[in-house]
């Protein structure tokens, strides 16, 4: 019988992930990527009972093109295992939507973020005023190496 340990490891694999893949946007003007990245880090998925919100997406300068990737999509374009699946795809998807929808970025292709999404429901949007009282985590840093 496997171990918890085992069964993790079998449920991550090195996913196929190339800049074509991912959701390219545009940007207004300089100062958006500054407002994109900081609003980024108040969506994702919320732990309510110790206030800890764990940030979903990113925005990627590559190339002298602009990407909104999902934390996971990182991970697989560095090579790494991940487990990166159509809801970690929606919640992206959603979430650049959403930024589009407020005006902060410009899709370049709108289809490629048309489906799948999911439910707002299933996203958590901490206003900024309220960015004080909950610990933001970012699953993978930009620029980092460890």
């Amino acid at each position: 019988m496997a171990n918890q340990s085992e069964e993790v490891n079998q449920q991550r694999k090195v996913v196929p992930v190339d800049l074509d893949s991912l959701a390219e946007i545009e940007l207004n003007d300089d100062d958006d990527f500054l407002k994109i990245r900081e609003t980024l880090t108040r969506i994702g998925i919320a732990s309510r009972k110790d206030r800890t919100l764990y940030q979903s997406c990113h925005i990627l300068h590559k190339r002298s093109k602009y990407y909104i990737v999902h934390f996971k999509e990182l991970f697989a374009l560095d090579g790494k295992p991940t487990n990166f699946n159509d809801n970690d795809l929606g919640r992206r998807n959603s979430i650049t939507n959403l930024l589009a929808e407020w005006g902060l970025l410009n899709l370049v292709d709108v289809n490629k973020t048309a489906e799948p999404v999911v439910p707002l429901g299933q996203i958590k949007i901490i206003a900024h005023k309220d960015k004080p009282n909950w610990e933001l985590v970012a699953k993978y840093n930009i620029g980092n190496k460890k």
